[in-house]
């Protein structure tokens, strides 16, 4: 039986192609299973990965939504809110910016609306529901909630945990002094955007600008100094305050200038408010009476008429003016409260404030001459400030001889108190009219922007007859011994229903101080004083705005650094003879 030859376990030769692809993928001398697990781990890992890195970007964005929303909105309110501090002539803070926390949402991330409504309103009672409910309804992604939230509050919506609920740190203004220069320094809204007074005065002089171009942040902002003395402004209003109520008047207002800068040194118009407590603000008895309001002043208008003639050189202190009895012009009869029923001269035109002879001084001049006296004056235009608020005067619609008659004692023209105190200081600081200024102002720089408007001894003559009102005229009650004052009082006829009503008068009072060399001038008004026992009876001007005056520069004057001098000669000794000296 042949032999059946045994099967070959030799497995044929593996052609090269194969054996240089498994050579390239594997390697040589290679575990494929080994490397087959290999191959899975690293799959497996792959998507490990992929996942971490797309649960890394989703938490990414969670957290940074809301670190980009608050970025984007703080550098907004940087922008828009940061103010400098205002602060009075010797560096006392007047208005500042603090930190407050307000509270804002991101409806986009708020899971359940209704309960963050409820939570937060029953957490902060003042919320209002439905404007809440309104702001989050929308798909915007940031909304305010509540503006300038207290510590309190903040720490217990912050235990509440509500996503999409956050907080901002904002500049809130807040105001130390109250209502001591609210009129003066004005208020902002809730962006901390100024919107009256000297705060939208400071956003109209480039403060806008810089917080929209980002450059307004708080380390490169400066201090505003302005010409307001707080102590001053202190004394000022409180006897002011005290006035109103003694005299039962409607409304108080005052002035403090530096007659020789143009310098605001005191304003105060009562009743005010407190800026802090923006609503006091829109009521409308409240308005700065002193740059807002407008009214007929009455005879401080005089002292306009008289320097009208003195300063032509035509006429002098002893020219007389023909005074016997009433002027009548047509149906019209111009009377004097004291008759003296005789020729009057200049001085006694001033000291017994006649209105026939002040009246008939103006005609002399006549009408043409009259108008252009007062527009050089600067009583006929419109007075711009820093202020934003400022009326423009009221004048005749067709200037007559009869409104030239009127308006030489007060009436029939209308302007700003502040206005009229700008003519007064050219009366009495040499001849000089410098525009009013609630900033700092050297008497260099004032005296680079006055203009002359009288001659330097029309000036001199009028301090003259100022001191002697003073002296022996109705300004006696405000002669505060050592002061040397000199001024002007004047009562005005307030018009109701288109007539002159004799018992509601606007009473005002402006004095020099001192009188021979002027620094200051101070301006009392007085709405609707009412008469008293101690008064008489009487509502004039000499019984409330003056004593008034009176008790304002016995506490000021050592404030303004006035030194006290006793014993001075009377006003045609020292002013008029230090006049004709230098002349």
């Amino acid at each position: 039986m042949s032999a059946v030859p045994a099967k070959s376990t030799v497995r044929p030769a593996e052609p090269w192609r194969q054996r240089l692809i498994r050579s390239l993928l594997y390697g040589r001398n290679v575990d494929r299973a080994a490397k087959a697990r290999a191959r899975v781990g690293l799959a497996m890992l792959a998507f490990a990965t992929v996942y971490a890195l797309i649960g890394g970007r989703l938490v990414m964005f969670a957290i940074g939504a809301d670190a980009h929303s608050a970025r984007r909105a703080a550098a907004q309110e940087v922008v828009a809110t940061a103010r400098p501090d205002i602060v009075d002539r010797n560096g006392a803070i007047l208005a500042t910016d603090v930190k407050a926390s307000s509270l804002f949402g991101e409806p986009r991330r708020i899971i359940d609306k209704d309960e963050a409504i409820e939570l937060l309103t029953a957490t902060v009672p003042d919320l209002d529901e439905a404007e809440v409910r309104e702001r989050l309804r929308t798909r915007k992604g940031f909304v305010w909630l509540k503006r300038e939230i207290t510590a309190k509050q903040q720490q217990d919506i912050h235990k509440l945990g509500i996503p999409g609920i956050g907080f901002l740190r904002e500049n809130k203004r807040v105001y130390p002094t109250g209502n001591e220069v609210a009129h003066l320094i004005g208020l902002v809204n809730i962006d901390n955007q100024g919107i009256a007074g000297m705060e939208k005065w400071l956003d109209n002089q480039g403060l806008a600008d810089l917080h929209r171009a980002g450059f307004a942040i708080d380390r490169l902002q400066k201090p505003i100094e302005l010409s307001v003395d707080l102590r001053v402004e202190h004394a000022l209003r409180d006897e002011l305050l005290k006035a109103k109520e003694k005299f039962h008047a409607k409304a108080a207002s005052g002035l403090v200038t530096n007659v020789n800068t143009g310098e605001i040194v005191a304003m105060v118009s009562v009743p005010d408010f407190d800026p802090n407590n923006p609503k006091e603000a829109h009521d409308p008895d409240r308005i700065n009476r002193l740059t807002t309001g407008v009214y007929e002043m009455g005879s401080t208008f005089k002292a306009f008429t008289l320097a009208m003639a003195l300063d032509t050189g035509k006429y002098g202190l002893d020219s007389l003016w023909d005074a016997r009895g009433p002027l009548h012009y047509g149906k019209f009869a111009i009377h004097d409260d004291e008759p003296k029923g005789r020729f009057l001269n200049m001085k006694e035109v001033f000291t017994f404030s006649s209105n026939v002879g002040a009246a008939r001084i103006a005609l002399s001049q006549g009408v043409e001459a009259h108008k252009a006296f007062l527009r050089k004056m600067g009583q006929l235009e419109r007075l711009r400030t820093e202020l934003p608020e400022s009326a423009s005067p009221i004048l005749p619609r067709r200037w007559s001889e009869l409104n030239t008659i009127t308006i030489a004692f007060g009436h029939g023209i209308a302007v700003a108190p502040l206005q009229a105190v700008m003519g007064v200081s050219a009366l009495a600081n040499g001849g000089l009219l410098i525009p009013p200024t609630f900033l700092k102002r050297s008497e260099e720089e004032a005296r680079a922007i006055a203009k002359r408007v009288i001659k330097p001894e029309t000036s001199d003559k009028m301090r003259f007859l100022m001191r002697l009102n003073a002296e022996i005229g109705t300004a006696r009650k405000a002669d505060v011994k050592g002061y040397y004052i000199g001024g002007k009082t004047g009562t005005a006829e307030k018009v109701v229903n288109g007539r002159y009503a004799k018992k509601r008068v606007l009473t005002a009072f402006t004095a020099i101080m001192p009188a021979d060399k002027p620094k200051y001038q101070l301006l009392i008004m007085l709405d609707e004083p009412q008469p008293l026992k101690e008064t008489y009876g009487f509502i004039t001007s000499g019984w409330n705005a003056v004593p008034t005056a009176g008790n304002v520069i016995a506490r000021i004057g050592p404030l303004l650094g006035i030194e006290p001098r006793y014993d001075l000669p009377p006003a045609d000794r020292l002013i008029l003879a230090a006049s004709r000296t230098t002349q």
